[in-house]
């Protein structure tokens, strides 16, 4: 299912001051594209080898970095409105049984949200 997905450097970063511009600071630190939650946190998506680069870049864009790592985005995210409640809490219970595995260290999925 790789195929599926872009592997991606992730950065959750916050704003230093209220006025930083999450736009300009991922054109500026050479991110490629970045998502802006509602909690004030913005997720910058990079290339995977410019992770390191473009975290070091972000505070003198203004913005303190939460977190740095390589994960997966998926291409087609799924709506979990378009499936039926059957369907979600089949995923959800699959999705939770392999959380719940010591084994597994990481979990992608292509659900939205």
């Amino acid at each position: 299912m790789a195929w599926d997905f872009d592997h991606l450097g992730m950065i959750e970063a916050e704003p230093i001051t209220a006025g930083a511009d999450p736009e300009l600071a991922a054109i500026e630190a050479g991110a490629q594209d970045f998502e802006a939650a509602d909690d004030g946190v913005t997720l910058f998506l990079t290339d995977p080898t410019d992770l390191d680069l473009v975290s070091r870049a972000l505070p003198a864009q203004g913005f303190t970095v939460l977190s740095a790592k390589l994960g997966y985005k998926p291409k087609h995210p799924v709506s979990p409105a378009s499936l039926s409640a059957e369907q979600l809490e089949e995923i959800e219970a699959f999705l939770a049984a392999l959380d719940g595995n010591e084994d597994v260290q990481s979990v992608y999925a292509g659900l939205q949200g």
